[in-house]
């Protein structure tokens, strides 16, 4: 049946209401080139039949691949409370808390994600409600934009290619100016954001800088000069946006530690599966005095009219929803299960169990780059990483698919992923998490060894 309320002759009501012979006489505005067209579907089944073909679809997935991608979405282990949680129908069905005498048990909810990440973050603000890192990261360096009065910011080339793009998109649609920092070219530090040219580009004094935006750990993994960053972007009268990735902060200085302005980063790693690209849960954090700049949802207790403590949206106008021109930013959703999800998480786990995830990540990836580069895959760059990192092979993609074949999913190809960086056309970012076995690396190292010696018996080239 038609999900719809309205019957035909509610319609045919509404309709001579308007002065108006037909629906299509509603769109006469829209040019006929561009109109809707009726979709090319097949005929409808029964549930029976719906069920069977979903159940043969499903079973062309193959979910025994042993997996080494990360690139800014990572396996991690899931208490099992957390999805119990999720479930209850007063979270997994609730909506924008517009009314706070009947949203107590969600704006608690998002008040306690706040608390949590704010401690993770060591900022003094976090707002809720953004779709994920890349839409967080580019909310961020608007921020400077709105904070500072200027149009121009300066984003690593380090930064995740596709937040990159997500920024571009951003600011070409409210003209305002992008410059990309290049990275070291080689040395100890290659790959890393360039200070030097970072110094330079915010000499230019005819092009004031908003802020700058960089990564920890970066894109491939590295972990990048955050305080000396934030240096030169303060003394040149900027603001600092660091990306983050919150797993990586129970080990990592936090941004609040190295006097960044904005943080912003991906919370998928806190209670959320891979899956399929979202939903996923966006970060953003800021100092006390860019609150009134901060997008999003922020929730304050307070007390009621008995005493008793309440939850509202603070520091907040309805224009956040309803009037763009007006609207530090236009996000209507509410994102508060993914927000939950992360706060189950890190209440179950704790510091020390955060802690225990981070380092245990960092000594499987320690172990998987020894394997690799035994196996004739060895590591792209020197500066030091937490549980991701580029190998060099000969022909990045054919060896992926080699050893796909071989029941082993083996990272990500960064020449499709990064093609505007050339120095990684030999790439594959690998990763490893605390769910990371040695029977695994084992496997996948074993893998890598047959792949590059079968490669190279046939003329498949040799490690540049």
């Amino acid at each position: 049946m038609a999900y719809g309320p309205h019957t035909a002759a509610d319609r045919e009501r509404m309709l001579a209401a308007l002065g108006l012979a037909s629906i299509d006489d509603l769109f006469t505005d829209i040019p006929e080139p561009v109109r809707a067209r009726g979709l090319d579907l097949p005929d409808g089944l029964t549930e029976q039949e719906l069920v069977g073909l979903l159940g043969r679809l499903a079973h062309r997935n193959q979910v025994d691949h042993v997996d080494f991608t990360g690139g800014g979405v990572y396996r991690h282990h899931i208490p099992p409370v957390v999805d119990q949680i999720l479930l209850r129908s007063e979270f997994y069905t609730a909506y924008t808390p517009y009314q706070p005498e009947i949203s107590q048990g969600t704006l608690q909810s998002i008040y306690e994600f706040e608390s949590l990440v704010g401690e993770l973050l060591d900022m003094d603000v976090v707002s809720a409600s953004h779709y994920d890192g890349a839409a967080a990261t580019a909310e961020a360096a608007l921020m400077t934009c709105r904070a500072t009065r200027r149009d121009r910011v300066l984003v690593s080339a380090a930064v995740h290619p596709h937040y990159r793009e997500t920024l571009a998109t951003y600011f070409d649609g409210a003209d305002l100016r992008l410059d990309e920092i290049p990275l070291v070219a080689d040395g100890p530090a290659a790959g890393t954001t360039d200070l030097a040219e970072l110094e330079d580009l915010l000499a230019d004094p005819d092009a004031p800088v908003a802020g700058v935006v960089v990564a920890n750990p970066s894109f491939v993994g590295l972990l990048e000069p955050m305080a000396e960053a934030g240096r030169l972007a303060h003394a040149a009268g900027a603001l600092f946006v660091a990306v983050v990735e919150p797993v990586s902060l129970a080990v990592l200085a936090p941004p609040g530690a190295y006097g960044a302005d904005i943080a912003a980063g991906e919370g998928q790693p806190l209670g959320m599966p891979p899956q399929y690209g979202g939903p996923y849960l966006g970060l953003l954090a800021s100092t006390q005095p860019l609150v009134r700049q901060i997008p999003g949802r922020l929730v304050g207790m307070t007390t009621d009219v008995d005493g008793r403590r309440a939850f509202v949206m603070t520091l907040r106008a309805r224009e956040q929803d309803i009037r763009r021109e007006k609207a530090a930013s236009n996000i209507c959703t509410n994102q508060a299960l993914c927000a939950l999800a992360a706060s189950v998480h890190l209440a179950a786990i704790g510091p020390h169990g955060l802690r225990d995830m981070a380092a245990m990540g960092a000594a499987r990836a320690a172990e998987l780059e020894a394997a690799l580069a035994a196996a004739g895959a060895p590591r792209m760059h020197p500066g030091p990483y937490l549980n991701e990192f580029v190998v060099r092979v000969p022909d990045p993609r054919g060896v992926h698919r080699d050893l796909l074949a071989r029941g082993v999913v083996g990272g990500i190809v960064l020449a499709d992923v990064a093609p505007d960086r050339p120095e990684l056309v030999d790439g594959l970012l690998v990763c490893a998490t605390e769910v990371t076995t040695a029977a695994e690396i084992a496997t996948f190292a074993e893998a890598m060894a047959q792949v590059l010696a079968a490669r190279a018996a046939t003329g498949g080239g040799a490690v540049r």
